[in-house]
C-alpha cells in the first residue's frame, strides 16, 4: 500500500464534528481559569490587587515562587547564549505585552473573565531594551570568504527582512490539568512532560500528557508555553481540574511568532554567473525571552541551510540574536529554511540582472550535480542525493516558463526559486554537539492481537499530517493486512512512555522509520513461529503478502495464523521464544533528510492599484519515497498558501513603544482560498533518501520555504520595467502602490 492514494482515515470524525479537542473536555468539578496579561512592554509589577469574592481563586508569581516553582528554560542553548529566567507567572517585571501577571480561576469561564477585568495591577513602566545580544552564532570559512571577496570579481549585495509572522491555527492553544494529567494541543507531549516536570520539581513518572486532536500546529503549537506550567501547578495546589482557553485576540498575545530576520548579504561572481563566495550576516529578534527552540531556529538551523542548492566553494555567516520587548520568536512552518532560501534566492536573481543572465540560465550554471553526491557542503551539512538540475528543468518545463509581459496597466512576472531543506530532524548527537538539550529519536510499539489485528504506538503527533491513514499504509505494507484493521496511538505519554514529537518535517522519515524497524522485528520473531509451525528452519523462511512460506515449496502460514500461534501457544517453541508478537524499535537518523525543490510562480500585477494575483504556480519537489501521494499533495498546498501568505499578506507589526498593532484579523491577514491559484505540484521520487529504511524526506514545509522566494521574484520581475528592483515583504496592495509611485517621482501616500 505504500505509494497508494488512499483516503484519510481520521476525516470521518472531524467531518462528522466528532473530533476530540482540549476544549471538548470536562471533568467534574472543574475550574476555569483566565490570565490577567501585562499591557506593558517593559515594566516593573509595583503591587496586584484582587476583589473580595470568596468563589474567585487567585494566584501570582509570588505563590508559585513560594511553591519552588522553577524557571521556564528553553529547550537548545548555544555556547555563551545569555538566557534571561521566564517564569510562567511574572516576578517582578514583565518583558513584554501579553506576559501573564497573574491568574484568575472561578466555577465558571465568565466568572473568571468578569473577576479578571477586576484585578488592578500597579507597574512602573521601564524603558524599552535595546541592542541586549542573546547570542552570537557563525559557520564557514570567514578567510576564505574575505580572500575571494579581495579578489577582482564581481559582487552583488543585498538588504532583506524576513517578516515576523503569526501562526493562527484554526483552535487556539488550550490546557486542562487534573493534577496528574496535563490536556494540551502540544505536537511534542514528551518534551512538554519533561519541562513541567522540571520546573515543579516532580518525576516525569508523576505526570502523564495527553495531546488529542489538534487543530493545527505549525511549530509553534510544539513549544513550551507558561499555561502548562500554571496550570498543572494550580491543579495540584487546588486539588481540582483547572482549565484555560485561550481566545482569539489573546492568541496574538501570546502565542510564539516566526521569522523575524534583518540580513544584508553579498554574493561574489565571476563574469558567467558563477558564485565564488557568500557573506551572509543576519540580526534575528529573538523576543523576550528565549523560546523552547528560539535560538535554535537561526543559528544551527538556518546557517546550515545557506549553502542551498549552489555549490559556492566559500560561506560565510554571521548570526546575531538580540533581545526585544515582544513576544517570543520560535519555530513557524520551515523554521529557517524558508529565510535561507529567501536569502540565496534574492542574490541569484540581482545577480542575473546585474550580469544580463536568464534567471533560469544563472541557476543551471551554480546547481550542485547529481554526480557531486553525497557533496559536503562549505558550511558543514552534507547533502546524501538529489538531482537539483532536473528538478529544476521539470519545474521549467511544467510552468511553460517565459519572460515578462505587459497588457495595459497590468503587468506580469515570473519567479524561480530552488531551495534544499533539512527535513527528518534531527541527529541526536549532532543536534546535541550544538546545544539541544535533548534527544531527536523516535519510538515505535508494533502490538500484533490474537486476531491478527494491529496497534502501533508512537512518539509522534498527528495534527493534520493524516498518521493514522500514512502510518497504517506502512503497517499494511509489512504485514499484507487491510488498514481496517489497523489502529494509531500518539500524543499520549501514558500509552507510548517515550518520544520526540512531531516538528522538523520527521514524522515519516524519522518516525516511520521506527515503525518499519518495529515491523522488521516482528517479521523476524514471526518467521521463527511460522518455521516451527511447517518444521522447517527460520533461515528458509520467507514472508510477503501477508504469508509466510518456506522458500522453493508451497508451505505456508498466513500472519493471521501466526499471530493466533503467539498467544495460543500450543504448538509453540517455549524454549525459544516467548509468547506474544508485540515489539519496540528506536530510531535515530544518521543525517537530516534533505528535500528539495523548485517552484516557479507567474504573478499580475495592476499598476495602478498595486494588487498582485497569482496567475500560476508550479512546484516540483524531491521528498524522496512518497508513502501516500494525496496527503503528501495536500501538505504542499497547505505550505504554499503559508509561504503565499507571507509574500502576500502577513506580517506582525509593532510600534515603537511595543505594542503589538497587528493583534486580530482586522489587522493580521492571512490568505483566502480566493487569493490562490490551482497549483500544480509534482513530485520525484528517483532520488530515495539513502540512510532511512523507508527512503523518505520530509514534505510538510516545503511549500512554505519555497513559495516567499518564488512569489516575491515573480512581483520583482513584473515591476523591472516601472524600476521597482528591491521589496520587501508582505507586497500588500498599499506597499506595492507606494514602491511604483516612488519610482514614479510621486510622493506615496
Amino acid at each position: 500500500m505504500i505509494g497508494d492514494a488512499v483516503r484519510r482515515v481520521e476525516d470521518r470524525r472531524f467531518l462528522t464534528g466528532s473530533g476530540n479537542f482540549v476544549a471538548d473536555l470536562s471533568f467534574p468539578g472543574e475550574l476555569h481559569c483566565v490570565i490577567v496579561r501585562s499591557p506593558h512592554a517593559h515594566a516593573r509589577v509595583l503591587s496586584i490587587s484582587y476583589p473580595k469574592d470568596e468563589g474567585l481563586i487567585f494566584f501570582s508569581g509570588r505563590d508559585m515562587a513560594a511553591d519552588g516553582v522553577g524557571p521556564m528554560r528553553c529547550g537548545w542553548e548555544l555556547k555563551g547564549m545569555v538566557e534571561p529566567p521566564r517564569w510562567a507567572l511574572a516576578r517582578g517585571t514583565v518583558r513584554h505585552v501579553g506576559e501573564p501577571v497573574a491568574a484568575v480561576f472561578a466555577a465558571s469561564r465568565a466568572l473568571a473573565e468578569d473577576a479578571a477585568d477586576q484585578v488592578i495591577v500597579e507597574y512602573e513602566p521601564l524603558e524599552l531594551i535595546k541592542d541586549d545580544v542573546c547570542f552570537h552564532w557563525t559557520r564557514g570559512d570567514r578567510a576564505a570568504v574575505e580572500e575571494a571577496f579581495s579578489k577582482r570579481n564581481r559582487k552583488v549585495e543585498i538588504e532583506l527582512v524576513n517578516n515576523r509572522l503569526c501562526g493562527a491555527a484554526i483552535e487556539t492553544r488550550g490546557v486542562l490539568s487534573t493534577g496528574d494529567t496535563l490536556y494540551c494541543g502540544t505536537q511534542a507531549p514528551h518534551h512538554i512532560r519533561r519541562y513541567v516536570c522540571e520546573e515543579l520539581g516532580i518525576d516525569e513518572g508523576s505526570l502523564r500528557v495527553v495531546s488529542p486532536d489538534v487543530g493545527g500546529g505549525f511549530g509553534y503549537k510544539g513549544k513550551h508555553y507558561p499555561e502548562e506550567t500554571l496550570l498543572v501547578w494550580a491543579a495540584r495546589r487546588l486539588r481540582r481540574p483547572v482549565k484555560w482557553i485561550a481566545g482569539r485576540g489573546e492568541s496574538f498575545l501570546s502565542d510564539t511568532q516566526g521569522r523575524g530576520h534583518v540580513t544584508r548579504a553579498e554574493l561574489a561572481i565571476d563574469e558567467q554567473g558563477r558564485f565564488l563566495a557568500l557573506k551572509v550576516q543576519t540580526i534575528a529578534d529573538i523576543g523576550a525571552y528565549v523560546s523552547t527552540f528560539g535560538a535554535a531556529i537561526p543559528g544551527p538551523i538556518y546557517t546550515a541551510l545557506l549553502a542551498g542548492v549552489y555549490r559556492t566553494p566559500a560561506v560565510f555567516v554571521e548570526v546575531k540574536g538580540v533581545f526585544s520587548n515582544t513576544l517570543p520568536t520560535d519555530a513557524y512552518r520551515g523554521a529557517g529554511r524558508p529565510e535561507a532560501c529567501y536569502v540565496l534566492e534574492r542574490l541569484a536573481d540581482k545577480a542575473a540582472r546585474e550580469l544580463g543572465i536568464d534567471r533560469a540560465e544563472i541557476r543551471r550554471r551554480n546547481l550542485i550535480p547529481k554526480e557531486a553526491m553525497p557533496y559536503k557542503t562549505p558550511i558543514g551539512p552534507t547533502y546524501d542525493c538529489g538531482d537539483f538540475p532536473k528538478i529544476l528543468e521539470r519545474a521549467l518545463i511544467l510552468s511553460k516558463y517565459k519572460s515578462t509581459k505587459k497588457s495595459g496597466n497590468l503587468l506580469r512576472g515570473t519567479g524561480i526559486a530552488c531551495y534544499v531543506e533539512s527535513s527528518g530532524v534531527a541527529p541526536s548527537k549532532l543536534a546535541g554537539m550544538m546545544g539541544a538539550r535533548g534527544g531527536f529519536y523516535e519510538s515505535a510499539q508494533v502490538r500484533v492481537a490474537p486476531d491478527s489485528s494491529v496497534t502501533a504506538y508512537l512518539g509522534t503527533h498527528n495534527h493534520g499530517q493524516g498518521h493514522e491513514t500514512s502510518y497504517a499504509q506502512i503497517l499494511a505494507d509489512c504485514f499484507g493486512i487491510s488498514i481496517q484493521n489497523i489502529r494509531i496511538v500518539e500524543g499520549d505519554t501514558g500509552s507510548v512512555p517515550v518520544g520526540t514529537g512531531t516538528f522538523g518535517s520527521r514524522s515519516i522519515a524519522v518516525g516511520g522509520s521506527a515503525l518499519f524497524n518495529a515491523c522488521a522485528k516482528i517479521i523476524g520473531k514471526g518467521k521463527h513461529i511460522a518455521a516451527h509451525l511447517l518444521e522447517a528452519s527460520p533461515q528458509d523462511m520467507e514472508f510477503s503478502g501477508g504469508e509466510f512460506r518456506v522458500t522453493g515449496t508451497d508451505r505456508k502460514v498466513t500472519f493471521a495464523q501466526v499471530a493466533g500461534a503467539a498467544y495460543v501457544p500450543h504448538n509453540y517453541p517455549l524454549d525459544r521464544l516467548e509468547p506474544g508478537l508485540d515489539e519496540n524499535a528506536f530510531y535515530d537518523p544518521s543525517n537530516f533528510a534533505f528535500s528539495n525543490g523548485a517552484h516557479v510562480c507567474e504573478v499580475e500585477v495592476d499598476a495602478e492599484t498595486g494588487e498582485v494575483r497569482i496567475v500560476s504556480y508550479v512546484a516540483v519537489d524531491d521528498i524522496g519515497r512518497v508513502i501516500n501521494p494525496m496527503i503528501v499533495e495536500g501538505q504542499i498546498h497547505g505550505g504554499l498558501a503559508q509561504g503565499i501568505g507571507q509574500a502576500l499578506a502577513e506580517r506582525t507589526a509593532y510600534d515603537s513603544g511595543g505594542q503589538l498593532l497587528s493583534a486580530s484579523f482586522m489587522d493580521y491577514a492571512i490568505p483566502r482560498a480566493s487569493d490562490l491559484p490551482m497549483f500544480v505540484s509534482e513530485l520525484d521520487e528517483t532520488q530515495p533518501c539513502t540512510h532511512n529504511p523507508l527512503g523518505a524526506k520530509g514534505c510538510g514545509e516545503s511549500g512554505a520555504i519555497g513559495a516567499p522566494a518564488a512569489v516575491v521574484s515573480a512581483l520583482l520581475d513584473a515591476l523591472a520595467p516601472l524600476g521597482v528592483t528591491e521589496f520587501d515583504m508582505p507586497a500588500t496592495p498599499h506597499r506595492v502602490w507606494q514602491a511604483i509611485m516612488r519610482r514614479r517621482g510621486e510622493a506615496p501616500r
